[in-house]
């Protein structure tokens, strides 16, 4: 008897949506974990599932769901992790007052706001724990405590006497100008979290309002906020119904459960997608298996499924090429158009062709992608002026440090107010100083008013003089702007302008350096930047850029990828595509993780490899700079991920 052969079809999936509704409206209702790889229509799902239980489209369970809502005051909350996947899920389902979508930083804001005393009570129990470890930290070691550890422990316990004054918390990662009461980005997940698990009336408040908690790329969903509300759904069962949807390996972030199906509650419903929408059949066999793979040196269970590509996309391109690490840069940016050129042959798309440059390029490390965008120099002084800020993040925060405003935004619309033949767009530009305050607080006396409008024009014409100029530096731009006060600038900015002092000396090595004296070199390095990087710089921040770093681009696709993978210019830890492709032996440390059954850089790096190869629709270049490249062709030959002809030496 022949064996039933389920359909190759599209619509492998079609149940997923009756089935999660099925889950969500059964008495008592069911939580879930969805599993939704790369590409199979996640977002998609999740509107329809939204529409069925808010009346939108006709379902009786859905309808009677709805109506409970409605008549209890209640909404479905959505949980993205990023503004944009926000604005995706609001623009599909519509106008729709049964959901409230947010990124997982406002729904947790939104939670604790107001509740200042709740606040304190939890960053000081967060400050006593650190106290606590800091303290068994010292004594575990042989020499007992040091002055550092009790350097350490004064620091903490002057941090708990300065939150015992604040009065009233606000969300703000800067807290340079906003002062103490400003909660980072991790603060207010960290507290959200403990408040969740602390605090029943909070509690109530949270499933009064929210019965049912849909969570979006919950593998990277911090595990403080997930294990909260994990306790909260089984302490409290059929009041809060939890759903996650995600993907564990595309997990990026370490602040995410290192292998999230084995934290989900078994009597969880598991429903799965199968299908890849996005990609051709030849890099949904690749990405299958590189998950599938027995590399040295992981720990990742090979958990998930398999993925299937549409039938009319029987196609696709990859190619991979490895050339030696120790090329110098230009010639290696040279050897990448090289590559380049090689798949415009290869798939007779103009995409790749010199002067059309339309794919992606993909950069391990953010040093990385500036050394081949050209704009090194103001990265480099952007790091050293804020560190944090200074990178694009994946959750949407890509405005660049508080501190250097107007730099990266009024100043770059104006100079985009010079016309090809030199002269002012004259009604643009009245346009960017209206709606950027320079206009606002003119004098009502007519002799008066003219007179700073001539000061104003003064200042944009030699403005526009400069940025002309070729070789224009960050100081020589911002000179008209500050000197005739066109915008509002930062306090810091202004204050570090008008230092002219010669900047301190780098540290040696890994040398501790005093703030002060980072902050002054990145000042020195900004002004001393040439002028032109900055729209390169601001155009990669707004994601803008033909480059963006692996991390960054999760939740994207892409026509064509190339993936640039240099561990050496990358200049990182955490990841190593030498080793992966076995140019490079494990570390002690990897060995004794193997051993210990933790995480490993194989790990990691698998799962970046895995989402930069799922985000190319129809062709995907990988370029390995490899420090043994005859190691790592053999070793890629070997792992039988890619055909004889499509692995080449540079």
């Amino acid at each position: 008897m022949n064996a039933v052969v389920q359909p190759l079809d599209n619509d492998r999936d079609a149940h997923v949506v009756e089935d999660i509704c099925g889950y969500i409206t059964a008495v008592p209702p069911r939580s879930f974990f969805l599993f939704a790889g790369a590409g199979s229509g996640k977002t998609r799902t999740l509107v329809e599932v939204l529409r069925r239980l808010t009346g939108v489209v006709e379902h009786e369970a859905g309808g009677q769901y709805a109506e409970r809502l409605r008549s209890r005051g209640q909404s479905v909350r959505v949980i993205t992790y990023t503004k944009n996947a926000t604005a995706v899920v609001t623009g599909r389902l519509g106008e729709n007052y049964l959901t409230a979508v947010s990124t997982i930083h406002a729904f947790c804001w939104e939670f604790i706001k107001g509740f200042d005393e709740d606040i304190r009570d939890a960053l000081l129990a967060r400050n006593a724990k650190n106290l606590t470890d800091a303290k068994a930290y010292a004594m575990g070691k042989k020499k007992g405590e040091s002055d550092k550890d009790r350097e350490k422990y004064a620091e903490l316990e002057k941090e708990a006497d300065e939150i015992r004054k604040i009065e009233v918390f606000i969300y703000h990662p800067d807290r340079n100008t906003y002062g103490q009461g400003a909660l980072s980005h991790a603060e207010v997940l960290e507290v959200a979290a403990w408040l969740i698990r602390e605090r029943p009336t909070l509690q109530r408040i949270l499933e009064d309002r929210h019965p049912l908690i849909l969570i979006d790329e919950s593998q990277d969903t911090m595990k403080g906020v997930l294990d909260a509300l994990f306790e909260l759904s089984k302490s409290r069962p059929g009041h809060i119904t939890l759903g996650l949807l995600g993907d564990h390996r595309q997990r990026i972030y370490p602040h995410g459960h290192d292998d999230l199906p084995s934290h989900v509650p078994e009597d969880w419903e598991r429903p799965a997608l199968q299908m890849n929408h996005r990609s051709q059949q030849r890099i949904v066999k690749l990405i299958n298996k590189i998950w599938d793979a027995d590399i040295e040196g992981r720990t990742q269970p090979k958990t998930g499924v398999p993925q299937h590509s549409r039938t009319e996309k029987n196609a696709g391109t990859v190619r991979i090429f490895v050339g030696d690490t120790k090329t110098d840069t230009v010639n290696k940016i040279e050897k990448e158009a090289v590559c380049a050129q090689a798949m415009a042959a290869t798939t007779a798309s103009a995409a790749w062709q010199e002067d059309v440059r339309s794919y992606k390029i993909l950069a391990l490390e953010h040093k990385l992608a500036a050394k081949r965008g050209d704009f090194c120099e103001v990265y480099n002084a952007m790091e050293l002026l804020d560190k944090d800020a200074a990178t694009p993040k994946s959750n949407g925060e890509r405005t660049g440090p508080a501190m250097v405003r107007p730099v990266l935004g009024p100043m770059l619309e104006l100079a985009e107010c010079l016309q090809p033949d030199g002269s002012l767009n004259e009604f643009a530009a009245m346009d960017v100083l209206r709606r950027h305050g320079a206009l606002a607080k003119l004098p009502q006396i007519s002799a008066e008013r003219q007179a700073a409008l001539d000061n104003i024009h003064a200042a944009v014409m030699s403005f526009i003089a400069v940025t002309f100029k070729d070789g224009a530096t960050v100081r020589e731009v911002l000179s008209p702007v500050i000197e005739g006060k066109l915008f509002d600038a930062d306090s810091r900015l202004v204050q570090a302008y008008g230092d002219t002092s010669p900047p301190p000396l780098e540290p040696e090595g890994r040398g501790k350096e005093a703030k002060e004296d980072r902050l002054k070199r990145g000042w020195h390095a900004l002004f001393n930047a040439p002028w032109k990087e900055i729209a390169k710089y601001r155009s990669y921040l707004a994601g803008e850029a033909e480059l963006a770093t692996h991390q960054v681009v999760k939740g994207s696709e892409f026509k064509h990828v190339m993936v640039i993978m240099d561990d050496k210019e990358a200049g990182g830890t955490q990841f190593s595509y030498d080793r992966l492709f076995g140019a490079e032996a494990l570390s002690s440390t990897d060995q004794e993780n193997v051993e210990e059954g933790k995480e490993t850089t194989i790990d990691r790096t698998l799962r970046l490899l895995y989402v930069t190869c799922s985000r190319a629709e129809e062709s995907l270049a990988l370029v390995l700079w490899a420090k043994n490249p005859a190691a790592a062709l053999d070793a890629i030959k070997r792992s039988e991920w890619f055909a004889g002809d499509e692995i080449s030496a540079l």
